[in-house]
């Protein structure tokens, strides 16, 4: 699978649900969107059968997103759809992380390998000031329920927003020197409506680096053994774990882009901020094969995105498309 620009697709990140239990300020307004309508949303069995036409192509990979994935009932049943796909290497999922006591040792057993746990802060009252809801999260405990269920490699994302959490990014670092775990540091992308974060709240990546090196020296890591995102790793010495930073705003890595985008309403998007989308939804429920829209889609995928123009596409917030 090429696009026009020679670039190999073998990742799909499926949204499940446009909704979430957070509002956190860089993703969701807080009054929150309004919602898809539920029969516009993919049923589990047709999200399996694109995935089942895809996977002869080359499709390798899937995370699975949300809005917030583990809202949606029985998702456990969606991992075994998809790990019966033949094809298909690796299953990972994007979460905030608040269910996962409850549902990682189903969640394993039903085939998930990975976990991505979104986490902006380890303060109680400001993980509440961020996500603007009140659900009791902590982050070690989430993630320590993924480690003992045998999910792995366990990351953290932390989006780094100037004046409000970059005060916990050694706080964050500390973490790798005791657990097994990949805490990286994503740069603020201001985006849609939620303009109330702007570019001075963007922390370049270069800059959370030198903070963590004020701690100790970093080695540069080849980090996690399974992977297909953009990060770039280092370890601190002796640490189990290692840090990275992710760059969208600083450093694009468009150039390297494997991946493209299930919408929770069945539409390919083949840049998070880009605008062009490909409906396969109409064709899935028609029992038309998918592979000459999926081609389409690939032949159009832009070289980059416009993310630095502020041009985003048409999102109105990071929660459409499951980021």
């Amino acid at each position: 699978m090429l696009d026009q620009f020679g670039r190999h697709i073998e990742y799909l990140r499926i949204s499940i649900t446009d909704r979430c239990n957070f509002r956190c300020q860089y993703c969701m307004p807080v009054e929150g969107l309004p919602w898809l309508p539920k029969q516009e949303i993919l049923r589990y069995e047709e999200i399996a059968e694109v995935v089942r036409q895809l996977a002869p192509l080359g499709l390798k990979r899937l995370r699975i997103t949300g809005g917030e994935p583990t809202i949606r009932p029985d998702l456990p049943a969606l991992i075994r759809l998809l790990k019966a796909v033949p094809g298909i290497e690796d299953i990972a999922l994007s979460t905030n992380g608040v269910k996962l006591p409850q549902l990682a040792v189903d969640l394993a057993a039903a085939g998930l390998d990975r976990v991505n746990i979104s986490a902006d802060s380890l303060q109680p009252e400001r993980v509440v000031k961020i996500a603007r809801r009140d659900l009791g999260f902590d982050l070690v405990q989430s993630a320590l329920a993924a480690q003992q269920a045998g999910i792995g490699p366990i990351k953290i994302n932390v989006v780094v927003m100037r004046g409000i959490n970059d005060d916990e990014i050694a706080d964050f670092a500390a973490l790798t020197r005791e657990h097994p775990w990949h805490v990286r540091f994503i740069e603020l992308m201001p985006v849609g409506e939620l303009r109330e974060l702007t570019w001075d709240h963007v922390v370049p990546s270069d800059e959370v680096l030198a903070r963590i090196r004020a701690m100790a020296p970093l080695e540069a890591d080849a980090g996690p053994a399974r992977g297909n995102g953009p990060a770039v790793y280092y370890r601190l010495p002796g640490a189990p774990g290692t840090v990275g930073v992710i760059t969208p705003m600083t450093h694009t890595y468009c150039e390297s882009c494997n991946r493209v985008r299930l919408t929770a309403d069945g539409r390919l998007r083949t840049c998070l901020f880009g605008d062009h989308e490909v409906v396969l939804r109409d064709a899935l429920r028609r029992g038309e094969p998918l592979r000459p829209l999926f081609e389409r889609a690939l032949a159009e995928k832009p070289k980059e995105h416009a993310l630095l123009q502020m041009r985003v596409g048409g999102l109105r917030a990071l929660s459409e498309v499951g980021g």
